[in-house]
């Protein structure tokens, strides 16, 4: 199948019209491995259970859900037969993420050190254009976002820098948005550098995993050079700054909203553990429905504004024009 020729999102199931795009989760995983590498013993996956991870997406698409970024990448578990399943058992639109993820978990076969930027780049177009071919499915499955993209560390190692210069070039041929990975540390606007160097459009980039960081100026920063900015931790609850540092994460939330950054803010939960599930007594992906959002608007967030940061904000970074 070529590629749309007008301005749509690409699902797994194909592209539609950006104005079927409802509330949207833009950062999330439906299965992923993690501990898999070496040295690493703690068994951080979200185990590709069919029924169960059914149940939960029914769950959320029942809480007035339309949409969710699958961001699982090739080494960490990325399936586009599971996503195609997935997305006809639930009716969700389901987009799926390409690239590679972060240096730990690059696939040894893409040799990441040996090949020229371009030719890397060149398969990621290749995939946006041509798609993947799945037994059982009509048309190839094509991605409709490029990542998340990430570091392992506060800063580019060079064969992450060679990945970041390959998804801009990528992007800018593609028009696909790029969304990333960057933990704990003001590494996204490291992040932006190589991305601007190679001519991407900030305005397609979103910087993930923000509230990891929670300082207001980084934030800014990233704004303020055009690109948009994700809060994407929200629920989760496995070490005390996570569970106890959600009011100052509102606090931001609404300091942005406050300065008129509405349309640079995009809010998800990253279900990467199987402990992130109700199965399992966690907040399953229906946080923002059921707890997140109820606290904004308690807060004086409008309705309008929710409206911004998970439908109109999620579309605009969806759309590939």
């Amino acid at each position: 199948m070529a590629p749309s020729p007008t301005p749509h999102v690409q699902t797994v199931l194909g592209p539609i019209d950006p104005a079927a795009l409802g509330f949207t989760l833009p950062h999330e995983h439906t299965a992923i491995t993690l501990w898999q590498i070496p040295g690493r013993w703690d068994y951080w996956e979200l185990t590709r259970d069919e029924p169960v991870i059914t149940a939960e997406l029914a769950r959320f698409r029942d809480a007035g859900g339309s949409a969710l970024v699958d961001v699982t990448l090739p080494g960490v578990g990325r399936d586009p037969a599971w996503l195609v399943r997935l997305a006809r058992a639930t009716g969700l639109q389901i987009v799926m993420g390409c690239g590679w993820y972060r240096g730990a978990y690059y696939p040894a076969e893409t040799l990441v050190d040996r090949r020229p930027v371009d030719d890397l780049a060149d398969e990621l177009v290749r995939e946006a254009e041509e798609g993947i071919s799945v037994e059982g499915v009509g048309a190839p499955v094509r991605p409709g976002i490029i990542g998340e993209i990430g570091t392992d560390k506060p800063w580019l190692s060079a064969q992450e820098e060679r990945v970041h210069r390959a998804v801009a070039r990528a992007s800018r041929r593609t028009g696909l948005a790029i969304t990333t990975h960057a933990v704990m540390s003001d590494v996204g606007l490291a992040q932006l550098d190589v991305f601007e160097a190679e001519g991407a459009d900030p305005g397609r980039v979103v910087i993930g995993h923000a509230d990891s960081y929670p300082v207001l100026d980084h934030h800014l920063e990233i704004i303020r050079r055009g690109a948009t900015i994700e809060f994407d931790f929200l629920g989760m609850s496995f070490t005390p700054q996570e569970r106890h540092g959600e009011p100052r994460v509102i606090d931001l939330v609404l300091e942005l909203l406050s300065r008129g950054h509405a349309d640079r803010l995009l809010l998800s939960q990253d279900v990467c553990h199987n402990q992130q599930l109700r199965r399992y007594e966690g907040n399953g992906y229906t946080y923002l429905q059921e707890t997140f959002l109820p606290r904004l608007r308690t807060r004086g967030v409008s309705d309008a504004e929710i409206d911004q940061l998970t439908v109109r904000n999620p579309r605009r970074i969806l759309t590939i024009a």
